[in-house]
């Protein structure tokens, strides 16, 4: 029997973590409540975005965005599916299979955030599971390039 190097039911994820030396309040201001203002600072393969319901974050609330990726235009619609102050914000594709975590915690004192950034391909199509493992490596990749951009673009704002 054919094995396959991967369970194809379970999303294809990445993970990154990073210490940013700002406050759970200032990170989340920046990441959760000025979301649709600041995302494509952090997220630079989207080369157009628009939030179709407004400024302000809610579950529920749409975006569309247009990103490059590997050469390609890749369009789609996500909306918000959590939104916890100051601990979590998450969407998820309405016109692609994916979901995005932003994780906050206190990080050892007051003053500094531990950042859990984390993506999740949640289906492959058939064609392209010889490559999943290619794939999880693109998507580690983008999740420690995002992360490292929340990071930086939040040292800079000092």
């Amino acid at each position: 029997m054919f094995k396959l190097p991967f369970d194809p039911t379970k999303p294809i994820a990445g993970k990154a973590t990073v210490i940013i030396n700002k406050s759970v309040n200032d990170v989340f201001e920046f990441i959760g409540e000025h979301f649709f203002d600041n995302y494509q600072k952090w997220a630079v393969d989207v080369i157009e975005f628009e939030p179709l319901d407004g400024n302000k974050v809610f579950v529920g609330a749409k975006a569309r965005q247009l990103r490059i990726e590997q050469g390609k235009e890749i369009k789609s619609v996500f909306q918000i599916s959590e939104y916890q102050p100051l601990t979590l914000l998450s969407f998820k594709g309405v016109t692609a299979d994916y979901r995005d975590f932003y994780q906050l915690e206190r990080h050892e004192n007051e003053a500094t955030t531990q950042l859990t950034y984390s993506f999740e391909l949640l289906n492959v199509e058939l064609f392209m599971l010889p490559f999943a493992k290619l794939i999880r490596i693109a998507i580690e990749d983008g999740a420690e390039t995002t992360a490292d951009n929340i990071k930086n673009l939040l040292a800079v704002a000092d």
